[in-house]
């Protein structure tokens, strides 16, 4: 699955904001991200519920489904 995640102008990924909601994440990295979850969830509260911290990135959550090595 090829991901094309917005990067700012020095080349590194934006951070996406622990406010971003599931169903937002879901339409750019698919269904398979927190299956289990309602899509209105934060991700702040996804990153708590996996027992992560929560200044873990959205990289850390990905790695957690799978969805990036």
């Amino acid at each position: 699955m090829t991901l094309n995640r917005h990067r700012d102008k020095d080349g590194t990924e934006e951070r996406k904001r622990n406010d971003t909601l599931v169903r937002t994440l879901r339409n750019e990295y698919g269904e398979e991200l927190a299956p289990k979850f309602r899509s209105d969830m934060q991700l702040g509260t996804l990153k708590a519920r996996l027992g992560l911290e929560s200044d873990a990135t959205l990289n850390d959550v990905l790695r957690h489904y799978d969805l990036k090595k």
